[in-house]
């Protein structure tokens, strides 16, 4: 894979890169558990984000009700510590004749997108789960980080401007995870190193998958609103932070 083709327009995307004393604590040894599950509820949280888009702007009951069980499994091992899912049995359950239905083209298009990334992002779930049993990593619940609720906070309150502002959000959310896999995997091992440099192309889409239905949807050129999240985003990861996670600034404590 030419991986630094593919990173090359999110770092010009993205306002500033990882900080190396992010960098510096992510290859901390110590840190590796609390890097993989963060990551895997990351990974969740996305489906999440995406089935949620879904559900509020487009879908219909029937859909909505098979997206949401399609993560139910998901969500009650990671947020209620319930049984762990046959993940590789999950991963292929859902059908395609459930998926949400429109006549509309941009919620069309919304819906493909958004499906597809939500496959995606539950397979890399089930992906860093099984990186984890390998290592013998136990899954603890832990806290999330400041990162994402710190954008949603300069979303607008009315629509279609709340939509516009959520979709851009995401763009910067999958961008970021995107530029930290490639600048992870350097100080991974071999396994580890292989598995992230393998979500570059995927999350790469992603995020370019938020922007297009950010601009179909809007009236008015959204680069102003880019540029504005992009600076909230570029705060969040360059200025100290009191806990280390996967999207944390750098490490103030």
């Amino acid at each position: 894979m030419d991986y630094p083709q593919i990173i090359a327009p999110i770092l010009t995307f993205l306002q500033c890169p990882t900080p190396q004393a992010w960098l510096d604590e992510a290859r901390d040894p110590q840190n590796l558990p609390l890097l993989l599950t963060d990551h895997l509820v990351c990974e969740l949280k996305a489906a999440q984000t995406a089935m949620l888009l879904v559900r509020k702007y487009v879908s219909d009951k029937q859909g909505a009700d098979a997206l949401l069980a399609w993560l139910q499994p998901y969500e009650a091992f990671a947020f209620r510590q319930g049984p762990e899912p046959d993940f590789a049995t999950l991963n292929r359950q859902f059908s395609k004749s459930a998926m949400p239905h429109t006549d509309d083209p941009w919620g069309r298009l919304l819906i493909d997108s958004m499906v597809l990334l939500i496959k995606e992002e539950l397979h890399h779930f089930w992906q860093v789960r099984e990186a984890m049993q390998a290592r013998n990593i136990p899954y603890v619940k832990m806290t999330a980080s400041r990162y994402a609720k710190g954008m949603l906070q300069e979303v607008r309150t009315h629509e279609p401007l709340t939509l516009i502002d959520k979709l851009i959000c995401g763009a910067y959310i999958e961008a970021r995870s995107c530029e930290r896999f490639a600048a992870l995997a350097p100080y991974l091992d071999d396994d580890l190193q292989k598995f992230y440099l393998s979500l570059l192309r995927s999350e790469a889409r992603h995020y370019q998958d938020y922007l297009a239905l950010a601009r179909q949807v809007s009236a008015e050129d959204i680069a102003p609103r880019v540029r504005f999240f992009g600076e909230v985003e570029a705060r969040l990861i360059s200025t100290p932070d009191a806990e280390f996670r996967f999207h944390s600034g750098v490490p103030g404590y």
